[in-house]
């Protein structure tokens, strides 16, 4: 058996390798246009702020050490140029000689990647000053060009991962950085309410955030030196970075009748397999699919390509693993805040037909005593039997641990109240006694069953059309005087079962504190005291406000 791989990287070295580990009877051949096989993609940010001392640090394998340990034939600089699916041919462009040869395959694996996305209005011309973040030959350009150009201004232009890390990394290379972004927020795979948090921090750190923005016109010849935005805005700039995504790699497969699924990524079954015989597809060419809705998704990481190229090298040497589908869980450092998240967002859950209940849980990640640090939990639940669908995290310390717990129920299609009976390990310089992901379980299952929440939209969606309603901050006093919910009444707990006998216990009712705990106190004082629709703020006045704050924002 002959079996040949286009590209490289995470997912076709994965590739060559579990099949070699599978048999050593297989002709295995790898060809890549690019010089580089390894490398980590996702580390060149922290390259080009200098985290990382060198580029070989992100490159641990060449050619030479990968034909010695797994006896695989890889050609770099080699472009495969067409494809003959009837004939199993191959035809290959040499591009340090010109040459042109042939090759033969018996299973052939298309491991090309994804490529960054331009936009149009710098499609047509070059500049010396502008910068992707993708390959090792582009890393050490924009790492030469910061060393001796020494720009003073930077705008990157998209605020995914890639944008958000550059931004983090040339700010504390000492650079005024503009984060230009079309959409109305950051971070398109998270709530608007909980990128909103990134944004702040982005600007805590000095980063100017432009939301909802495109650029109209560029200036200069050689060096892009002014963008002019649509609305009239002009950013001078030495530098310019494009992270503005990227699109998979699919002409030469579509050239051949290589099915394109919905997501524009390649359409591949369980094992990998796209409609053409004998032909695979995986990483960032190929979509992968929801573990919970079961419809496609195209989430481009280092590590679900590396997942998909050991599943079609076990495949093609007769294995039985398959493609189980993703979450799309992800995780990005951004100065002192980590955030990620996991499965489904509130808006996609709502979108897939889900009948939600959204929590926000606002506790800190270890004892207090012991320097706790604030992390925030959006987790969503299904009504109708309980499940968890999803969950967004940001705080400082214990995001990492938490989402990859959260992660882990999800995938084995945990109900929220599994969560609190999970045995999490427990000593104050690590968590709290009642670990958030636990409380996170104990509250939506109350949600679901007896104490329901409402959130900060549902809550001013709910006084913007004038509702009767009553709401009780039950804090103190100084609290209230400083901050508080619209039209709401100020009854400390304490006093709460007194004045509760002068309320109308038939009017729809909402009970708060700063982060939900006391809230939900109140609320159960009002149920048990025979109150018909009692509801708690999910993540109390902190919350309402940020989001109230956010809105403003929006609608400035």
């Amino acid at each position: 058996m002959k079996i040949v791989i286009i590209g490289s990287v995470a997912a076709g070295t994965s590739v060559a390798a579990k099949a070699r580990r599978n048999t050593e009877e297989a002709e295995i051949v790898v060809y890549d246009q690019d010089k580089d096989i390894s490398y980590s993609v996702c580390g060149i940010p922290y390259f080009i702020g200098e985290e990382v001392e060198s580029i070989e640090k992100l490159t641990p394998r060449n050619a030479p050490w990968f034909k010695k340990r797994y006896n695989v034939d890889i050609f770099t600089e080699h472009r495969v140029t067409h494809i003959d699916p009837i004939k199993k041919q191959l035809q290959i462009l040499d591009l340090q000689t010109g040459q042109t040869k042939i090759d033969t395959y018996d299973a052939l694996v298309l491991a090309m990647g994804a490529s960054p996305v331009i936009p149009d209005i710098f499609i047509g011309k070059q500049w010396s000053n502008i910068f992707q973040v993708r390959t090792i030959g582009q890393a050490e350009l924009l790492h030469s060009f910061i060393q001796f150009q020494q720009p003073k201004r930077a705008v990157i232009v998209g605020a995914g991962f890639i944008g958000l890390e550059m931004a983090e990394q040339l700010v504390k290379s000492g650079l005024e950085v503009t984060l230009i972004q079309r959409a109305k927020q950051v971070m398109k795979h998270m709530d608007e309410d909980m990128a909103y948090r990134v944004e702040e921090n982005l600007r805590m750190n000095g980063v100017r955030v432009l939301l909802n923005r495109e650029i109209k016109e560029i200036m200069g010849e050689d060096q892009i030196n002014r963008l002019i935005i649509k609305n009239g805005e002009t950013l001078d700039t030495d530098l310019v970075i494009l992270a503005t995504g990227v699109s998979p790699n699919t002409q030469l497969a579509q050239e051949v009748g290589v099915e394109v699924g919905s997501t524009g990524a390649i359409k591949v079954n369980t094992k990998m397999q796209t409609n053409i015989n004998d032909i695979y597809a995986v990483g960032d060419i190929a979509e992968s699919y929801s573990l919970i809705t079961g419809g496609p998704i195209y989430r481009p990481l280092g590590s679900t390509a590396n997942k998909m190229g050991r599943i079609a090298g076990d495949v093609i040497t007769g294995g039985t693993l398959e493609h189980r589908g993703i979450l799309g869980t992800g995780i990005v450092r951004i100065f002192d805040m980590a955030i990620a998240q996991t499965g489904l967002t509130e808006k996609e859950a709502r979108d897939a037909g889900f009948d939600v209940a959204v929590l926000y849980n606002i506790k800190p990640d270890k004892a207090d005593y012991l320097g706790g640090k604030e992390l925030t939990i959006k987790a969503i639940a299904d009504k109708a039997d309980g499940r968890l669908l999803g969950a967004q995290i940001t705080g400082v310390n214990g995001v990492d641990k938490r989402i990859d717990v959260l992660a882990t129920a999800i995938s084995f299609h945990a109900k929220v109240e599994d969560l609190f009976h999970l045995d999490l390990a427990y000593a104050p310089p690590f968590a709290t006694t009642k670990d958030p992901v636990l409380y996170t379980g104990m509250a939506l299952d109350n949600a679901l069953k007896k104490n329901p929440l409402m959130t900060p939209e549902e809550l001013i969606e709910k006084q913007e059309a004038n509702e009767e309603m009553q709401i009780i901050d039950t804090r103190s006093r100084q609290q209230y005087a400083a901050s508080s919910v619209k039209n709401a009444i100020h009854i400390p707990l304490v006093d709460l079962r007194e004045k509760a006998l002068t309320m109308d216990k038939n009017k729809l009712t909402i009970t708060y504190c700063n982060k939900g705990v006391t809230g939900n106190a109140a609320q159960n004082v009002l149920l048990n005291l025979g109150f018909k629709e009692v509801y708690n703020l999910s993540g109390g006045n902190k919350n309402y406000q940020l989001y109230f704050q956010m809105k403003q924002r929006t609608e400035d």
